[in-house]
């Protein structure tokens, strides 16, 4: 069993850093001290921080923070990061309006 997944394993007590109101992800506003602590409160993958601080679900979809986020994860459970699963990567998104797919939809019929 690799140490990512060995919950029983204590990593210490959460100690704050004289960087944690660092910022890292910019999008969520989300600090290195609340992605340490996470951890500490056992959000251990990179998916459990996603969901639990929403680091990497802001515009950028962690092409800005996602390798900071995994770096500060494993620093704290003492793995490497490469024993990190990553989290799923998406496209940013943007809300389009309807009218815009009516507009294709007309050009397309245009267009054959």
């Amino acid at each position: 069993m690799n140490k990512v997944n060995d919950r029983s394993r204590d990593i210490g007590p959460f100690v704050p850093g004289p960087d944690d109101d660092m910022l890292i992800c910019r999008c969520e506003e989300i600090t290195k001290g609340e992605i340490r602590k996470a951890v500490h409160d056992g959000m251990w993958t990179m998916t459990e921080i996603r969901r639990y601080l929403r680091t990497g679900m802001g515009l950028c979809q962690g092409q800005t923070c996602g390798k900071l986020v995994k770096g500060i994860v494993a620093r704290e459970l003492g793995v490497s990061p490469a024993e990190l699963e990553p989290a799923t990567s998406r496209v940013p998104m943007r809300p389009i309006e309807m009218y815009i797919f009516a507009n294709e939809a007309k050009e397309a019929d245009v267009h054959e």
